[in-house]
């Protein structure tokens, strides 16, 4: 267990007590309302944690209260973590962005894109050029989730079990060796669409490395940052303290218990499908600390993990001509609001905040999770922020727009 004891004033770091204040009174109405079980949000400046707080149940069925230690289901808040991991490898030398995938993977050697069809007669022609490995870490690969629902494509990865956080009895490398047979949506590097493209990442890890990715992520992450209760399980002596996960009924409008947080989860037992993507399990405190590494530029208690220049580069703009995500994207989908922003490796970029309409600095990097999960990092006013709750789908109310307004409106300097 990883807990902050001390919190910093406020005043010290030019934040308004009263203002931060407001954020846990602000979600409270959400919870006294019934629409969250509970929820937790952490904000810092300038290295020092100044709000921190949790309010409402981990388990409403059980009674279990919020607490700081809880443990959180991140789900896509796994990518940043997974993509650090593979710049890690890339520091070494071990690849190049612009290598064809293939290198590594072979059976990529013969991805084809889909060329028009549907579920039962299909056709498919050659890529324009190869998948590279930045095309995997910007979400610009042509591959898919299942879930969409929204092509034949998608079908295809439903019926082949491929289904990002939920895929379940296989492994990574099961998984590249199906996605092979399966038609890209696109050429590489023709648009933006969210995928497993960061589960490819992880396999990558392990190719690289020559390690298992949980093995590789807790000996260069998670073990330097002591991020003590961040990995892709809750193991039985911390069950205590996992927060079950809810989803609201299209239907009824109504909350209910989506998974519980008991050794019933498919989280309290082991799962030989290791999801860079959105497999982690993690802690508000635990993220803090990967938060505050990045905006340290890569070293965090004495303990450098990358180089200021790699962290700088991956919160770049790496869509092609310098595009936004939403001139790049096919589909609606994606953890958050595509105006104004680019895509960097690993992170969603703020370009233009009048245009994302969101309250915040030119640089500004995040990501969400499906259970309405999110952080973001200011390197222009050395702040970070996190807030974490587990409702299912993201998008059923607009808690992250929201964190953002009540953080912002504390800055006093």
């Amino acid at each position: 267990m990883n807990v902050v004891t001390k919190i910093a004033r406020p005043e010290d770091v030019g934040l308004n007590s009263a203002r931060l204040a407001a954020i846990p009174q602000y979600f409270g109405s959400y919870v006294d309302r019934g629409k969250l079980a509970g929820l937790s949000t952490l904000v810092a400046r300038r290295g020092q944690i100044v709000h921190f707080e949790a309010i409402g149940k981990r388990d409403r069925e059980l009674g279990a209260p919020m607490e700081r230690d809880s443990i959180f289901r991140i789900y896509s808040m796994s990518k940043p973590i997974t993509s650090l991991a593979l710049m890690m490898l890339f520091e070494e030398g071990h690849f190049q962005l612009n290598h064809e995938v293939h290198r590594y993977i072979p059976e990529f050697k013969k991805l084809r894109v889909w060329a028009g069809g549907t579920n039962a007669a299909w056709a498919t022609k050659e890529p324009a050029r190869p998948m590279t490995i930045r095309d995997l870490l910007t979400h610009t690969s042509g591959l898919t989730y299942g879930f969409m629902n929204q092509h034949p494509i998608d079908r295809m990865y439903r019926h082949a079990g491929i289904g990002g956080a939920a895929t379940n009895g296989m492994t990574l490398k099961d998984m590249v060796a199906k996605l092979a047979d399966i038609p890209l949506l696109f050429s590489p590097g023709g648009a933006w669409n969210y995928s497993v493209s960061t589960d490819v990442c992880g396999y990558l890890v392990e190719v690289l490395s020559g390690m298992p990715l949980d093995e590789f992520l807790q000996a260069r992450i998670f073990g330097p940052l002591g991020m003590v209760d961040t990995g892709f399980g809750v193991p039985q002596d911390k069950l205590h303290r996992f927060t079950a996960n809810y989803e609201r009924n299209p239907q009824t409008g109504e909350t209910r218990l989506f998974d519980k947080s008991d050794a019933s989860s498919t989280y309290a037992r082991p799962n030989p499908f290791l999801s860079g993507g959105g497999g982690l399990v993690s802690t508000m405190t635990d993220y803090w600390r990967f938060c505050q590494m990045c905006l340290n530029g890569g070293t965090f208690e004495g303990t450098r993990l990358v180089s200021r220049k790699t962290l700088e580069f991956m919160r770049a703009n790496h869509l092609p001509g310098g595009r936004t995500m939403k001139e790049m994207s096919l589909s609606s989908f994606g953890e958050l609001a595509a105006e104004g922003a680019g895509f960097g490796l690993g992170f969603q970029v703020i370009l233009d905040p009048a245009e994302a309409q969101s309250i915040g600095s030119v640089g500004n990097y995040s990501w969400g999770g499906a259970a309405s999960t999110y952080f973001w990092i200011d390197p222009e006013e050395e702040l970070v922020a996190i807030l974490m709750t587990q409702l299912m789908p993201s998008s059923t109310y607009p808690l992250r727009p929201q964190m953002q307004q009540l953080v912002y409106a504390a800055i006093e300097d």
